[in-house]
């Protein structure tokens, strides 16, 4: 009886593993494809943290090799320069912003300029305020995208104005200072 009882359960275990071996996907379906942005268009809303009076809109839209962002920030003192990064967490709810995490780095890049060599992915170059204390946003992020949910995806993240400039050096940081605006990227289509 014990010998049936082996050689079932032998039978069965083969049969489970030729099973297993009959359905595992094929190399082409587990290659990744290029993310690629889904959403046409995205948006945050600027809240002042840390007591500024930092706030704005913006707009970001899938361009060529990552997210174009426009818009407007303003509670700046005129020709103030800025930090302005794309945060890991979609969350401004701390007076501070801290809620919001690090630098978006899906790619373990050191801190850098976004316009020149390594880099996070959510490094952007400074702002710089107009003479009413403005800065306008024309900002180009390559490498990330806006929707589908790819490791580089960017909807759902926070973006940051900071108290200081970004001397782009600094790790992990650019030594930008406390966050002074956050806001939540969101798609609107």
């Amino acid at each position: 009886m014990n010998r049936q009882i082996r050689i079932a359960t032998a039978a069965l275990a083969a049969s489970l593993l030729a099973a297993c071996a009959s359905t595992a996907p094929s190399p082409r379906a587990t290659s990744a494809s290029p993310a690629m942005s889904t959403a046409k268009e995205g948006a945050v809303n600027l809240s002042a943290a840390s007591g500024s009076l930092v706030s704005g809109a913006l707009v970001l839209r899938p361009m060529g090799d990552g997210v174009h962002i426009t818009g407007e920030v303003g509670g700046l003192k005129p020709g103030d320069v800025r930090g302005f990064h794309i945060h890991e967490r979609g969350d401004c709810s701390a007076a501070d912003a801290s809620t919001a995490g690090g630098h978006f780095n899906p790619g373990a890049q050191p801190h850098g300029r976004a316009s020149q060599g390594a880099h996070h992915a959510g490094d952007s170059d400074n702002l710089v305020a107009d003479g009413k204390g403005v800065a306008r946003v024309d900002a180009h992020v390559r490498g990330v995208t806006l929707g589908g949910g790819a490791a580089n995806d960017i909807a759902g993240r926070a973006i940051i104005v900071h108290a200081a400039a970004d001397d782009y050096t600094t790790q992990p940081t650019g030594n930008a200072g406390a966050r002074v605006a956050c806001g939540v990227i969101r798609i609107l289509r």
